[in-house]
């Protein structure tokens, strides 16, 4: 039966609305005349009837009330009815005084037709919502068999789920309400629900109404909120998901499809990040962009921001097949109107770049290809070495060559006060761009941050794999502090540094505070539903070579400057002369091409003199982002 329904829906809805608008004016004068409608009014009524079909239908029709869906129906669609019982009603007045004069044709009868036409039209549709969305007592009884949820955020994103859940069945769950620290919220109600309490009260709220889940729908939150509306969740023991953050619902889309599990992005939490997206436009919309490193966890993610902003060409340089493959594919998908060039190749290999330089033409690239991972490039420092800094070289070389417009360096924390070959060889390329700046018509820029959550080979995943193989979870140091951020929010930054910079800057961004990797261990146990100590263990194992107990990210001598961005600051770095550099540069070169190790690190260690390798450093004391801005 239902599916009949479906198929013939469009002429089910034009025979009750006949039948509406049909009753509307028979009701209209048994009102009139106190339901005894005197008999001499039946001829006139008769001959009414088809004209006011004729005429509300037609209107109808146009105005599109025999579209859509009534279990869908909203504020627009109410405005599009009462629009049209007023056209119509005024037509039908119209008609009835040009033919009849009005002749037992009684005012009050029009009058009353229209407001009843209205309310049968507009209530039949929303008694139909009503229904669908489980707000009558005629569905009530399906609660039983549903979860029992309570939202925390009465705002605009919890209305939105809330919306959605009692529209959609199928999902199994029945709001209770809705938790608000809002003080003009509370005992409020929206969309029939009432704000039960504030977030102090969840623990009671989830005892005393049985509650089977907790949907976290304040997208703004910080990690602070969050971790406190999380505990309150475990102390009841209560299943608990979350409407993504800001930075994740960039399209403005709000869907009880992308609510998910607490991880650990929402604890640490950022606050959301607000770009200029019109000076990113302008110097990115229309031009030939070249991602270096395009397949790696921060140069996949740039080319996905950069794509949003419809450059004329993307290309997309990587040694790696596989990567460069994926991100080709992800990217056609998702930008099918966009020209990708995907070109593989190595940043080490002179004639290589020099030629992708000369076909592709670039107006603007982001260099994001490096050797990374700390321990590993201690072992292997003439590798590091030709990647980080002969790499940057070419790369630099062949942009100042053709011209491009602007060159954007990634580089790291470690770079500052490195105690490591990586940082130390990430710490040369940043003065090589500085220096070649100084004699460039190309705007070098530089932008440093520090660890990225989820990255290839970072500490996340790593502590994934184990808590799946049942432990342990291993931690260098129980003291062990780390800068984090999200690869969304990292690249989302470079491409704002990138719009900001005229050339030489490097640009800091606002790490929030340092976490303890000890802390990230035993959160990602207990979002794995286990205790950390208990059910999974945690095994210090030492500090790695190269590494050290806290990141910087500012040297001693570079001071810093503000920007409109609140979290961005440029560092004051000073420069070495290009010629100097470039002759150090080429020593160094040519023993790592030896493999004289020791040479290596020898001349390492005279263009950086602040390395110092980790087993030789002091402690050093952690200063966030806001204390070094605040200082200046």
């Amino acid at each position: 039966m239902k599916e009949i329904v479906y198929r013939n829906r469009l002429f089910v809805v034009f025979v009750m609305t006949s039948l509406i608008i049909i009753s509307s004016f028979l009701f209209a004068y048994a009102i009139r005349f106190d339901f005894s409608i005197p008999s001499a009014y039946w001829p006139r009524i008769t001959t009414l009837i088809p004209v006011i079909l004729a005429i509300k239908l037609i209107v109808f029709w146009k105005f599109g009330c025999f579209r859509g869906w009534w279990r869908y129906v909203s504020m627009p669609d109410l405005l599009q009815i009462v629009k049209a019982n007023i056209l119509s009603s005024s037509l039908v007045v119209v008609y009835a005084v040009a033919v009849y004069r009005l002749e037992q044709v009684p005012r009050s009868v029009l009058l009353l037709d229209g407001i009843f036409c209205f309310l049968a039209v507009g209530g039949i549709r929303f008694a139909t919502r009503a229904l669908r969305e489980n707000y009558l007592p005629v569905r009530q009884g399906t609660e039983l068999r549903q979860a029992r949820a309570l939202i925390v955020g009465a705002g605009d994103a919890g209305q939105l789920i809330a919306r959605e859940i009692r529209s959609n069945p199928q999902l199994d769950l029945n709001i209770l309400g809705f938790i608000d620290d809002d003080p003009v919220k509370k005992k409020g109600a929206f969309q029939g629900l009432n704000v039960l309490g504030s977030q102090a009260d969840l623990k009671k709220l989830v005892n005393e109404r049985g509650v089977d889940e907790v949907i976290i729908a304040i997208p703004s939150a910080s990690g602070k909120v969050i971790k406190s509306i999380v505990e309150r969740c475990r102390e009841t023991k209560v299943k608990f998901r979350i409407l993504p953050g800001v930075g994740e619902l960039i399209d403005g889309r709000v869907s009880i499809q992308q609510v998910r599990d607490v991880d650990l992005n929402d604890l640490l939490g950022r606050e959301p990040i607000f770009l200029d997206e019109a000076q990113i436009n302008n110097y990115l919309r229309g031009k030939r962009v070249l991602v270096s490193g395009a397949g790696g966890s921060i140069g996949s993610e740039i080319c996905r921001q950069l794509a949003r902003f419809k450059p004329q060409k993307l290309i997309l340089f990587e040694n790696a097949e596989t990567p460069l493959f994926l991100i080709e594919q992800e990217l056609i998908k998702n930008y099918p109107d966009l020209t990708i060039v995907p070109i593989i190749g190595d940043v080490r290999n002179h004639s290589r770049v020099n030629v992708i330089f000369d076909e592709q033409m670039p107006q603007v690239v982001f260099h994001a290809a490096a050797y990374k991972h700390v321990p590993m490039m201690e072992n292997n420092p003439a590798e590091a070495v030709n990647n980080n800094i002969s790499g940057t070289r070419l790369l630099a070389d062949a942009a100042d060559k053709i011209g491009v417009e602007k060159f954007v360096m990634i580089s790291t924390d470690k770079a500052v006060r490195p105690t490591n070959i990586m940082g130390t060889t990430k710490r040369v390329a940043e003065m090589y761009v500085q220096a070649l700046n100084l004699r460039s018509k190309t705007s070098f820029v530089t932008t440093r941050f520090g660890n990225v959550l989820g990255s290839n080979g970072s500490v996340i995943p790593t502590f994934k794999k184990q808590i799946a193989n049942g432990g342990p979870v291993t931690v260098t140091h129980p003291d062990v502090t780390r800068f984090f951020m999200t690869i969304p929010e990292a690249t989302q930054l470079v491409l704002q540094a990138g719009s900001m910079g005229s050339g030489g800057e490097i640009y800091l961004f606002n790490m929030g505070e340092a976490v303890k990797i000890q802390f990230l261990a035993e959160e990602l146990i207990r979002l794995s539903g286990l205790q950390p100590h208990d059910d999974i263990d945690i095994v210090y194992t030492g500090l790695r070579p190269g590494e050290k107990l806290y990141e910087e990210l500012l040297l001693d001598e570079e001071g810093v400057l503000p920007t409109p961005h609140n979290k961005i600051c440029i560092a004051q770095s000073t420069s070495i002369v290009y010629s100097e550099l470039l002759a150090m540069i080429e020593s160094l070169l040519a023993s790592a091409k030896a493999l004289d190790l020791p040479a290596v690190r020898e001349k390492l260690q005279q263009l950086v003199p602040e390395y110092c390798p980790a087993e030789n450093r002091p402690l050093a004391k952690v200063i966030p982002f806001s204390a070094i801005v605040m200082h200046q």
